[in-house]
C-alpha cells in the first residue's frame, strides 16, 4: 500500500491557491480540469518533495474545486494536514506577516496550527528537536479553534 494524497475541497480556488502556495509555500505539480464533471483538481507538493512528487513518488495535497457553488463546513471534522518545517518560528512569522492567523502559536518551539480559507486545520511541526521557547510566541494566546 502506498499513500497517494489527501483531498480537501475549496470553495474559492484562487483563495485556496493563494493560501497553500503563496503563503504556506506548497508548489503546484499537476492540474486537471473536467468540463463534463465541472471540477478542477490541483495537486500540490511540499517544496522538498516536488521532484519526487512529479515522478509519482511523494504524497500530494489535492485541492478539489467544484465549478458550481457549494457551501462547505466542518473543516475541523476532517482532522488536519501536517507539515514538517525547518524553523517553526520563521514559518509562523512569515504566515502572520501574510495575514494568516496562528490559531495555536508555537509556544513550545515545536507545534503550531493554522487554518485554510475553508477551515482545514494545518499542523506545523518543527523538524528535529524543538526550538527553545521564545517571544512573542510564548505569550501568544490561542485564536479560534484548531
Amino acid at each position: 500500500m502506498q499513500y497517494l494524497h489527501t483531498m480537501v475541497r475549496a470553495s474559492d480556488l484562487d483563495a485556496s491557491l493563494d493560501f497553500y502556495c503563496d503563503k504556506l509555500g506548497l508548489v503546484e505539480v499537476q492540474r486537471y480540469a473536467s468540463e463534463g464533471g465541472r471540477f478542477t483538481l490541483v495537486y500540490l507538493a511540499a517544496p522538498g518533495d516536488v521532484e519526487k512528487a512529479r515522478a509519482g513518488g511523494s504524497p500530494l495535497l489535492e485541492i478539489t474545486w467544484n465549478w458550481d457553488p457549494e457551501s462547505y463546513s466542518g473543516g475541523r471534522n476532517f482532522g488536519h494536514l501536517a507539515y514538517r518545517v525547518e524553523d517553526i518560528y520563521a514559518t509562523c512569522q512569515r504566515l502572520l506577516d501574510a495575514g494568516v492567523s496562528i490559531n495555536r502559536p508555537p509556544r513550545d518551539g515545536h507545534m503550531a496550527f493554522i487554518r485554510s480559507p475553508d477551515g482545514i486545520s494545518i499542523e506545523l511541526l518543527q523538524a528535529g528537536e524543538s526550538l527553545a521557547p521564545a517571544e512573542p510566541w510564548v505569550s501568544m494566546e490561542n485564536t479560534g479553534s484548531w
